[in-house]
């Protein structure tokens, strides 16, 4: 994937980001693109999602914190 790519996915939102990976997966799903363009359009597929997984995560930091209880380690609300 070219680095312009990169740069382009690394500055959508969460929302932005699914938007296009549903419209990949549609558009791989029908099979009317060429083996290049649907590689092309997988490796992007690819990235949106890695970068949608890291939206989630850093969400989930920023709502939720370990507490390490007597009992073990537990999540608590995250409070600032």
């Amino acid at each position: 994937m070219a680095k312009d790519d990169k740069n382009d996915i690394a500055a959508l939102s969460f929302e932005q980001a699914l938007a296009q990976l549903e419209q990949i997966v549609q558009q791989l799903e029908k099979g009317q693109v060429g083996l290049e363009d649907s590689i092309n359009t997988y490796e992007r597929g690819t990235a949106l999602k890695a970068h949608c997984e890291a939206k989630l995560k850093d969400a989930e930091a920023r709502i939720e914190k370990i507490v390490i209880t007597p009992s073990g380690p537990t999540t608590a609300p995250f409070d600032k």
